[in-house]
């Protein structure tokens, strides 16, 4: 009989609590994002976790057995012991135009994730994950039509996102090949205000207009995937991989107040202006992957991804038309020696990886990319048994999203590019929970 101990029963208690407590959170953006006002906010494609992260966001062909495969479903086949992974992120960026710049940053937690293997060829995995988040603060000055010397100043401000928590399940079914699908839960609410003043020259008393939303999110949408791994030599394994995210079709109800302020930020009368529901598109997302690794210390992968942006509405209408984008990373990681005695740093995984992605957002037909670099490391506690096992992990990523050039000539209108820095700190507690007594 399978039997789980006191010590492991507080343990899946705990670990538990720490999903449910973070169900009641959304995704938190990080650092202002001027793209994020756009479709649903800055869009985490599917690129895994702290593991994938050093590695360029690849590794949708690569098993591994120390961290929480699902990147692909299909990889929590290998899924070895009770498997613990949580993640936190920050980020450092500057924000710039032709002409004005700024930094900003800020830090959340990034995901948590438990995977267990249930049987021989079987294994499944609950997690919460940020699907979007939105994070932008823009000002804006224009002169009023037929009024020169007044100013029109509109601030856009909005916070919020969307998660998802998500069931999981991988199936060894038959040689070389496995399947596995995810089932979420996406929900998450958005908050935005766009206030705008009159600035008048002859000294007449601003006029202030402040729009505010509220969109509140809720719905399921289901991943699928596969995983074949075949042996070319002795030492030399191939592995093919292919994940499709379905397009899901988000409820969500959308309400909206309007307030005129004087001059001193007062509200003078308000009114709801709108109550709505309605459906907002998630595009569906198709990712294809390749591995090559040799069964001990290292893997070399090649991940491509292509996500339907043009099929995106919100409630019935397209407010920017956005474009269907596609991603490239290529990636691996090394381990000098795993079972190295004397020399712990012969037994730290190390990653590098580079990912090249267009955005959906193509002001006046050109096409912006998101351009970055990361590596990583693996440290595993010294302390590891056969039993269970801890290891720490970072990640680290430079990338460049967007570019000044100017939209229009003549306007002075540019795009924005950001350039940012992103840390990964991640804790992966591998245990054997479920072990079966034996009478002497």
């Amino acid at each position: 009989m399978l039997k789980l101990n006191d010590k492991n029963a507080v343990r899946l208690v705990l670990v538990l609590a720490a999903l449910l407590a973070a169900g009641g959170t959304h995704a938190q953006g990080l650092g202002n994002s001027p793209y994020s006002r756009l479709g649903l906010g800055e869009y985490y494609a599917n690129t895994g976790g702290v593991r994938q992260e050093g590695m360029g966001g690849v590794g949708l062909a690569a098993p591994n057995a120390v961290n929480v495969n699902d990147l692909n479903p299909a990889l929590l086949y290998y899924t070895a012991r009770t498997t613990f992974e949580g993640g936190y992120v920050g980020q450092y960026k500057t924000v710039k135009n032709a002409v004005a710049s700024s930094r900003t940053g800020s830090g959340t937690l990034g995901y948590l994730a438990l995977s267990v293997p249930l049987a021989r060829r079987w294994a499944a995995s609950v997690g919460l994950r940020p699907l979007s988040s939105v994070d932008y603060n823009t000002t804006t000055t224009s002169a009023v039509e037929g009024s020169p010397n007044d100013q029109v100043l509109k601030l856009r401000q909005g916070s919020g996102g969307v998660s998802r928590a998500y069931l999981a399940q991988g199936v060894h079914v038959a040689r070389d090949l496995n399947l596995g699908v995810t089932a979420a839960y996406v929900f998450g609410t958005v908050d935005e205000t766009t206030g705008t003043s009159i600035l008048f020259s002859n000294g007449a008393a601003t006029q202030n207009i402040v729009d505010r939303r509220h969109i509140h999110y809720s719905a399921f949408d289901f991943r699928a995937g596969l995983h074949y791994r075949h042996k070319i030599t002795k030492d030399l394994r191939l592995n093919m991989a292919g994940v499709y995210s379905f397009q899901s079709n988000l409820g969500a109800r959308r309400m909206s107040t309007q307030e005129q302020q004087d001059a001193n930020g007062a509200a003078t009368s308000s009114m709801q202006i709108e109550d709505l529901t309605g459906r907002v598109v998630e595009p569906a997302l198709a990712q294809a992957g390749l591995s090559l690794d040799n069964d001990k210390n290292w893997s070399a992968s090649l991940d491509v991804a292509q996500q339907q942006w043009s099929k995106f509405t919100s409630f019935g209408t397209v407010d920017t038309p956005l474009r269907n984008t596609l991603r490239v990373g290529v990636g691996g990681e090394f381990t000098p020696d795993p079972g190295s005695v004397e020399h712990y740093f012969q037994r730290v995984n190390y990653r590098l990886g580079v990912n090249v992605a267009q955005m959906p957002y193509q002001p006046a037909g050109q096409t912006l990319y998101d351009r970055s670099i990361s590596w990583g490391f693996g440290f595993p506690l010294p302390t590891a048994t056969p039993l269970e096992a801890t290891t720490f992990s970072l990640a680290f990523t430079y990338g460049m999203r967007g570019n000044t050039n100017y939209v229009t000539s003549g306007n002075g209108a540019s795009n924005v590019q950001e350039n940012y820095v992103k840390m990964t700190f991640g804790v992966t507690l591998n245990n054997r929970w479920f072990i079966k007594r034996r009478l002497q």
